[in-house]
């Protein structure tokens, strides 16, 4: 007679093999729950880590710092706001010690000024139908047009030529007494900030040359006159200059794309965005090394006055012949 198996064997194996399925899905289950915590932590992580990245790229962007080609740019003005005043002191250069020195006006103070206060945007828009005007005479064939009212010099083609003797009595048509009398008074203003700015007296200051508009676009340089980019120092460049301005006529975004105005400091590139009617200006010596931007698309439009202390280097106002 075959033995007989107790139930109770069969209940016992029954339950082991229970006990071993429910053991091995604990763990699956515990395996599951947690790669899906690591899933989640690392979901987490990668939301802060995007939440942070866009902080960032914000502050960058829309803050007073721009990533550009040279590095990191603070932004001294935008286009967007209007600057009442603003100066920012840096230290002289040793520039003005080999020029003959002037009391009273050679800089002993240094460094760069903006504001939109001295100049209306609505005489901006006739300043720069005068550059306008001017330039449909002539214009470079490259990407940089300029037009000096003093000499009459006038960008044509690959070359220039004094528009006074070149188009005669066509310059008559072209331009009225009101155009000049308006430069005149513009200059007469940015002429005075600028000694209010330094703790100069305007009488010590002349106007000197070159003095000019200057219109650029993004047309290949066809000479090396329209290399408008390259870093340079008004001192070293011109000599005569120890304050120099610009007046914008367009803006910058709304009118062109590139075109902005970039002091190259030690470590830092600082930039002012053209808007119309807003003036730059600063000492012209290695303390303010600067450059333009290449202009991306549109036209860029403004007018460089700059200043002596030299009496003998100074000119008059333009007037019309």
């Amino acid at each position: 007679m075959a033995p007989q198996r107790r139930a109770g064997s069969r209940t016992a194996e029954s339950g082991g093999a229970g006990a071993g399925a429910r053991a091995q899905e604990s763990r699956r289950l515990s395996s599951v729950m947690k790669g899906n915590g690591q899933k989640d932590s690392r979901r987490k992580w990668l939301k802060v880590a995007f939440l942070l990245s866009s902080a960032m790229l914000g502050y960058l962007l829309s803050g007073s710092y721009l990533l550009s080609e040279e590095g990191v740019t603070e932004v001294l003005a935008h286009y967007g706001e209007i600057v009442k005043d603003k100066f920012i002191e840096v230290p002289c250069s040793e520039d003005y010690d080999s020029h003959k020195r002037f009391e009273g006006c050679t800089p002993r103070k240094c460094g760069r000024g903006i504001t939109d206060a001295i100049i209306s945007r609505v005489e901006a828009e006739r300043i720069r139908r005068i550059a306008e005007k001017g330039l449909s005479l002539g214009g470079s064939d490259g990407g940089a047009s300029i037009l000096d009212l003093h000499s009459g010099a006038l960008s044509l083609g690959k070359h220039f030529v004094n528009m006074y003797r070149y188009f005669g009595d066509k310059v008559h048509d072209t331009f009225t007494e009101e155009d000049f009398h308006l430069y005149s008074e513009v200059r007469q203003r940015i002429q005075q900030k600028i000694a209010l700015a330094f703790g100069i007296s305007s009488s010590s200051m002349y106007l000197t040359k070159p003095t000019f508009f200057s219109r650029i676009n993004n047309s290949e340089a066809k000479t090396a006159h329209d290399e408008y980019w390259h870093p340079h120092i008004d001192k070293v460049t011109y000599g005569s200059f120890d304050y120099t301005s610009l007046l914008y006529l367009s803006d910058y975004t709304e009118d062109f794309g590139g075109g902005r105005f970039v002091f190259m400091d030690e470590g830092a590139n600082r930039t002012v965005e053209p808007r119309a009617g807003r003036v730059s200006f600063f000492t012209s010596g290695s303390e303010n090394l600067h450059r333009v931007e290449k202009v991306h698309w549109g036209t860029r439009y403004a007018i460089t006055i700059s200043f002596t202390c030299n009496p003998d280097h100074g000119i008059g106002d333009p007037v019309l012949t």
